[in-house]
């Protein structure tokens, strides 16, 4: 009896070590233990001082258009990685494009980058879910980093402008962001989503069916030819131009873009999104993205898909680039906050020529 007693005992004491060691590690993980430790809702927050709350839309990009469509593979992928999707075929492909800032009003003539998020699914049922800028960098290397810059660019309730005092002295700390924004003022910018490059930013390792693993990044490289926005007439640019032109493109004839696979070398920074990779780096050309269709997104397919950087297939996982477990919990704490909340048009749905949609 006592044997038998001491055996269930022993049982229930691990039991109990299991069920703690769970409790901790999701304590931890929620910051709970630790409660200066920034979180994805702190960054949140953050978003939500510098752009306001607006009910219904993401904390981020909230002004944007559903697409859908196919990546077609050529099969050249599989030598970087065993990911299924790029063996030679399509799989679907739902979307969005949108602009930078969470202001779904904002117009489109401002000096903002623009973004093409996407998810793919393959036949197994895996998922990749990506969100890429028409940047080849970011403006921050750190999740703090990132919380930091919105609260110091933040619009000062008296003037409605972000204070330069505050603004001058984050940059002195972080020149990656001016960097960034020099980039930003420089570059050109195009003059359609249908023809610009967008760019993974965050380096991922790719495996491939050998087990040899290594970091990559990758672009969407348009067919359309690239125009630049004369940028001293961006105020004077009807509000929606951006996401107008694109559904009259598509009702025209399909959007494409090439996937480029970006290969690391040693000493290549792959755990800081500021730092660009000399362009000598080995590209791939692994397939086509075709986009041939476009919706309004408060009725479209993409209204309650987050790109969620960490759902990938197997053959890819992150890289230890801190940046991609903070976007994972933003766009969650984002999904959970807008999840019931009113779904009001943004400015580009309440535009007649995008509601139409296309095709």
């Amino acid at each position: 009896m006592n044997r038998i007693t001491s055996t269930v005992l022993l049982r229930l004491a691990l039991i109990g070590i299991i069920i703690l060691a769970f409790t901790a590690g999701f304590a931890f993980a929620a910051g709970w233990l630790y409660p200066d430790r920034l979180g994805p809702a702190d960054i949140v927050d953050s978003l939500q001082i510098h752009d306001g709350v607006h009910p219904g839309f993401r904390r981020a990009h909230a002004k944007g258009l559903c697409i859908e469509g196919t990546f077609l593979a050529n099969g050249k992928g599989t030598a970087l990685s065993k990911a299924q999707l790029f063996t030679p075929g399509d799989v679907p492909v739902i979307g969005r494009f949108s602009t930078g800032g969470g202001q779904p009003y904002a117009p489109d003539g401002r000096l903002v980058f623009h973004a093409i998020a996407l998810s793919l699914t393959q036949a197994n049922g895996e998922k990749w879910r990506m969100a890429l800028d028409d940047t080849p960098i970011f403006l921050v290397a750190t999740p703090l980093a990132f919380r930091d810059f919105q609260l110091a660019t933040a619009p000062d309730p008296a003037t409605g402008k972000p204070d330069p005092v505050r603004t001058a002295e984050f940059l002195v700390h972080h020149p990656e962001t001016r960097a960034f924004m020099d980039w930003i003022r420089d570059a050109p910018l195009p003059s359609s989503f249908a023809n610009g490059t967008y760019y993974s930013i965050n380096a991922f390792r790719f495996t491939d069916a050998a087990g040899e693993t290594r970091h990559v990044r990758w672009s969407l490289v348009p067919e359309t030819p690239f125009e630049a926005l004369d940028k001293s007439t961006l105020a004077n640019l009807p509000p929606d131009f951006l996401f107008e032109d694109v559904v009259q493109r598509l009702r025209q004839s399909p959007l494409r873009w090439h996937m480029m696979l970006t290969v690391a070398r040693p000493g290549d920074p792959v755990d800081d999104a500021t730092k660009p990779w000399p362009a000598d780096r080995p590209q791939v050309d692994v397939g086509t993205l075709t986009i041939n269709r476009a919706s309004a997104e408060e009725n479209g397919p993409c209204r309650n898909i987050t790109f969620d950087p960490l759902i990938l297939p197997s053959g890819i996982s992150p890289s230890d680039d801190p940046l991609l477990p903070a976007r994972s919990g933003v766009y969650a704490v984002s999904l959970t906050r807008r999840d019931g909340e009113p779904v009001d048009p943004s400015a580009a749905s309440k535009n007649s020529e995008i509601r139409r949609g296309a095709p």
